[in-house]
């Protein structure tokens, strides 16, 4: 297991609205950040993309349970999110299982991050109109 990784995961999951500022410890100036629903470029932006992440939800907690260190520079990070959105599965906790493939320089700052999880199991499939057609859908085609 990758001593990286599992520093990042911790600093990581001890993110909140609160303290975003700490983004600069653990990412480059110039980060790449992506996921399904999002791309991102640069700490500055990264910065208000969680601060906007953490702003619309009430709870937001991060369970990292593998870590895979690849080659130096770069790992995987499996992890758990739950979180509630007042808007959302009526307010009631989500939970999410996804993965992170992380890159890091010499300074041990994260230059890239790109998430992988089903975007419709995190947001859609929790919607009040589209959640149920989606919830049909997905046992039609099982």
């Amino acid at each position: 297991m990758s001593g990286f990784l599992e520093r990042f995961a911790e600093e990581f999951a001890r993110l909140e609205a609160d303290n975003l500022g700490r983004l600069g410890e653990l990412y480059s100036a110039d980060v790449h950040f992506s996921d399904p629903l999002h791309e991102v470029w640069g700490l500055e932006a990264l910065e208000r993309y969680f601060a906007q992440l953490y702003g619309n939800v009430k709870a937001l907690e991060f369970e990292f349970f593998a870590f895979d260190q690849v080659r130096e520079g770069q790992g995987y990070l499996r992890w758990l999110m739950t979180y509630e959105h007042p808007r959302l599965n009526g307010g009631k906790p989500v939970s999410l299982e996804g993965c992170s493939l992380l890159r890091w320089g010499l300074d041990g700052k994260v230059v890239r991050h790109q998430d992988y999880f089903d975007a419709g199991a995190l947001l859609y499939q929790h919607l009040p109109l589209m959640g149920p057609a989606i919830r049909w859908l997905r046992r039609r085609l099982a």
